[in-house]
């Protein structure tokens, strides 16, 4: 009798163990492709609300607006043209390793164009003219090798 008891109180305990695991997982597998994407878009103005749909306590961004992701839930595009946004362009545009088109054209983005963009060995398409950039085209952009419209 003892061995059962102590045989169902272990099976308790993997069975309470699984199931804090299971309430932990959301935090701690946070999508970095998501959380760049929030980061971006805390640096911008939105008079539009095209960002609204940016909710940083989804899964992945693959439902965002503007936002496409492949079969394997990577964002490979990001479709921002002509949005009526403002602000600047972060370094954490870097992070979205899958992303193959850029658009970003016709908006007030202002600053410098992040050297981290020269980490997108995926970009097709980088689109953003219409903007206030300063400062020259980061050297880094040289590393885009698939790179076909700019």
């Amino acid at each position: 009798m003892f061995y059962t008891k102590k045989k169902m109180a272990y099976f308790s305990f993997k069975i309470f163990l699984v199931s804090i695991l299971l309430t932990l997982t959301p935090i701690l597998c946070t999508n970095s492709e998501g959380n760049a994407l929030h980061s971006l878009r805390s640096k911008f103005s939105d008079p539009k609300h095209v960002l609204q749909s940016w909710d940083p306590t989804l899964v992945n961004p693959c439902t965002w607006f503007h936002v496409t992701c492949d079969s394997n839930s990577h964002v490979i595009r990001l479709d921002l043209g002509n949005s009526n946004i403002s602000g600047a362009l972060g370094p954490e545009l870097g992070d979205l390793k899958h992303l193959q088109y850029l658009e970003l054209y016709g908006n007030q983005i202002e600053g410098k164009i992040p050297k981290e963009l020269g980490n997108l060995k995926n970009l097709i398409s980088m689109d953003l003219y219409g903007n206030n950039f300063q400062g020259e085209i980061p050297k880094s952009f040289s590393k885009l090798k698939s790179l076909r419209f700019l």
